[in-house]
C-alpha cells in the first residue's frame, strides 16, 4: 500500500470532530447552534464559526414557520428572551390580498392550523355546500385561525407556558437582532468558537476534500466538515467547488425587491398576527408586523415593470411618511445549487439557493438543513458520502416542491392587468409536476396520499387553503356524500365555530400579549 493510499484509509476512519462553519448571519448561527446543542455531551465535537468582520449579514427574511419553536427549544432558548431581544411577534399564517381578481374585497388565508378534524374526514369534500349557504371562505369554514387573525388576536394568553398555545403559531422577527441573539447564546451557552476573520484561501486534501480555510487575521483553520453559510457569495460550494446553480426564473419571475422599515404611528398601534401579502401589477408587497416597526417590501419582476413603477407602488402602499424612509434595493436570483453537499462541504442558507420570500421558505430550509446535519452527523469520513447522497436527494425534492407550491399562487390568479399574471399562467412556465397535481385535484381534493415522500414541506392542507381560497373547482364538491361521512363533517363545522367563539372570548390582542411578555415573561419550560 502506497503512502497516499494509507493516508486515504486513515482519513476514511478518522472521526468527524471538527465542524467549521464559514459565514455568520441567521443561517450560520442557527446551524452552529443546532449542531452544538445536538452534540453538547460529546466533548470531542468542536463547532467553530468563522465570520468576516467586514461583511454585514444579509437577513433571509423576517417570517418563520412553526418549526422555529422546536428549533429554539432544541437550542435551549427561552421564548420570552427571544421575543424581548429580537423584536419578535406572533405569526399565525398569511393573508393574501388582491391575488385573484385584484378587487378590494379579494383575499384569502393560509393559516397555520389544520382544517378541523383533518385526520377524521376531508372537509374539502363538504365545504362547498356550506359556502353556498353562508358565503364564508374555505379557511373560515374549516378552521378558526382566519377569524383570530382578522381580529388581530394572539395565539395564546400570558397564562400559557413558553412555546405552548391555543393556536399553532410561528414568529415575525428582526433578522439582524436574531443573528446577534443567536451568536451570544451559541458562544456563551453551547461552546461554539467564534472567529472573526476573512477567508482568503481554501486548501484541499488529495481526495478533493477541504482541508482548511486560510484567514487573513487568524491564519489556517482546519476541519473535518465544512459548512458554507457565506450567503450569495457561496465561497465554498460555489467559488471553490464550482457546483452549478440551477436557476428557476423561467418559473418564478420575481427578480428584485425594494424593502423599507416602517415605524408605527403610535406606540400601541395594533400588530397584525399574520403576514400580509398584497398583489401588485407585477409582483406583491409583504407587510410584517414587529413590536416597534413593520417590515414592508415590494418584490417584482423587472421583465414586467420598472424599478420606478415598483417604487411608486410601494410608496402608495406605505403612504404618509414614505419620503423619510430609506429604501433598500435587493436583487433576487431564484434557484438553488445542483447539489448541496459535495465532498466534506455542505451549503446551507443563501449559498444553497434562494426563492422569493412568498410563504417564508428561506428560514425553514435553514432549519431543516441544520437539523439533518446535526442529527445525522457522519461518524467518520467513510460514511459521509452516504449521508451526503441522502441529504442531496432530500433537499432537491424539497426545493422542487417549494417551487411548485409558490407557483401555484400565481397559476390560480385571474388577474389580467399586467403580462406578469398572464405569463405566469402560460402552461410552458408551469412545472410538469404541478400540472399533474392540478389535473388530479380536478377530481378529488388534495390529500396526503397525493404525495409520495415523507419529506414534504407543505402538507395537503396547505394546498387546500391555496386552491379553494383562490377559487379552484374540484369536480363533485358539494355533491351528496356518504351520510355517515356527512354527519362527521357537519360535526366538525360545529366544532370549528365553537373554537372560533372560544378564541374570541379568551385571546388577547397580539400587541397586548407582547406587552405582557415584555413586562412579566412567559412561564419557562
Amino acid at each position: 500500500m502506497t503512502r497516499n493510499e494509507k493516508n486515504v484509509v486513515t482519513m476514511s476512519n478518522q472521526a468527524i470532530q471538527s465542524i467549521v462553519i464559514v459565514g455568520g448571519g441567521t443561517a450560520g448561527w442557527l446551524t452552529a447552534g443546532r449542531i452544538a446543542a445536538e452534540h453538547k455531551h460529546n466533548a470531542n465535537i468542536q463547532v467553530t464559526l468563522v465570520e468576516s468582520p467586514d461583511i454585514a449579514p444579509i437577513g433571509v427574511g423576517e417570517g418563520t414557520w412553526p418549526t422555529m419553536r422546536t428549533t429554539l427549544l432544541k437550542l435551549g432558548i427561552s421564548e420570552s428572551d427571544f421575543i424581548n431581544q429580537c423584536d419578535g411577534s406572533f405569526k399565525q399564517g398569511a393573508k393574501f390580498a388582491k391575488w385573484v381578481t385584484g378587487e378590494d374585497d379579494d383575499f384569502y388565508y393560509h393559516p397555520l392550523v389544520l382544517p378541523q378534524g383533518f385526520h377524521k374526514t376531508n372537509l374539502a369534500k363538504h365545504w362547498y355546500a356550506q359556502h353556498q349557504q353562508s358565503g364564508k371562505s374555505f379557511s373560515d369554514l374549516v378552521c378558526y385561525q382566519e377569524a383570530v387573525c382578522e381580529q388581530g388576536l394572539a395565539p395564546k394568553t400570558i397564562r400559557h407556558g413558553e412555546f405552548d398555545a391555543l393556536a399553532n403559531y410561528a414568529y415575525h422577527l428582526d433578522s439582524a437582532k436574531f443573528s446577534a441573539f443567536l451568536q451570544q447564546h451559541c458562544c456563551e451557552k453551547l461552546g461554539v468558537k467564534h472567529v472573526l476573520a476573512n477567508v482568503v484561501e481554501v486548501t484541499s486534501h488529495q481526495n478533493n476534500d477541504i482541508a482548511s480555510v486560510i484567514t487573513k487575521e487568524c491564519g489556517e483553520i482546519f476541519g473535518d466538515l465544512f459548512i458554507d453559510c457565506t450567503g450569495f457569495s457561496a465561497l465554498l460550494i460555489g467559488k471553490h467547488y464550482d457546483v452549478d446553480f440551477v436557476a428557476c426564473d423561467d418559473v418564478l419571475f420575481i427578480d428584485r425587491a425594494l424593502a423599507v422599515q416602517v415605524p408605527y404611528e403610535h406606540d400601541d398601534s395594533p400588530i397584525a398576527s399574520h403576514t400580509i401579502s398584497t398583489a401588485q401589477e407585477a409582483g406583491w408587497i409583504w407587510d410584517i408586523g414587529l413590536q416597534h416597526r413593520r417590515g414592508v417590501g415590494h418584490v417584482f419582476s423587472t421583465r414586467h415593470t420598472s424599478v420606478e413603477r415598483a417604487h411608486e407602488q410601494l410608496e402608495n402602499y406605505v403612504g404618509k411618511g414614505f419620503e423619510n424612509l430609506q429604501v433598500r434595493e435587493i436583487p433576487i436570483r431564484s434557484g438553488h445549487r445542483k447539489i448541496f453537499w459535495k465532498n466534506n462541504c455542505v451549503a446551507i442558507g443563501l449559498s444553497a439557493g434562494f426563492l422569493e420570500p412568498l410563504e417564508a421558505s428561506a428560514l425553514v430550509l435553514v432549519e431543516l438543513s441544520a437539523q439533518m446535519v446535526a442529527e445525522q452527523l457522519p461518524a467518520c469520513r467513510s460514511v459521509m458520502d452516504v449521508i451526503a447522497n441522502r441529504f442531496n436527494q432530500t433537499f432537491h425534492y424539497r426545493w422542487q416542491r417549494i417551487i411548485d407550491f409558490l407557483k401555484l399562487h400565481y397559476v390560480l390568479s385571474k388577474r389580467t392587468d399586467n403580462r406578469f399574471w398572464v405569463d405566469n399562467r402560460d402552461p410552458q412556465n408551469i412545472p410538469d409536476s404541478l400540472k399533474e397535481l392540478m389535473t388530479l385535484w380536478q377530481y378529488h381534493p388534495p390529500a396526503d396520499h397525493d404525495f409520495d415522500s415523507n419529506n414534504e414541506v407543505f402538507p395537503a392542507a396547505s394546498y387546500q387553503y391555496i386552491l379553494y381560497g383562490m377559487g379552484f373547482v374540484t369536480d363533485g364538491l358539494g355533491y351528496p356524500q356518504c351520510p355517515q361521512d356527512e354527519q362527521i363533517a357537519l360535526k366538525q363545522f360545529q366544532l370549528n365555530q365553537q373554537a372560533i367563539d372560544k378564541a374570541r372570548q379568551m385571546l388577547p390582542s397580539n400587541r397586548e400579549l407582547i406587552t405582557k411578555i415584555r413586562q412579566y415573561g412567559l412561564q419557562r419550560v
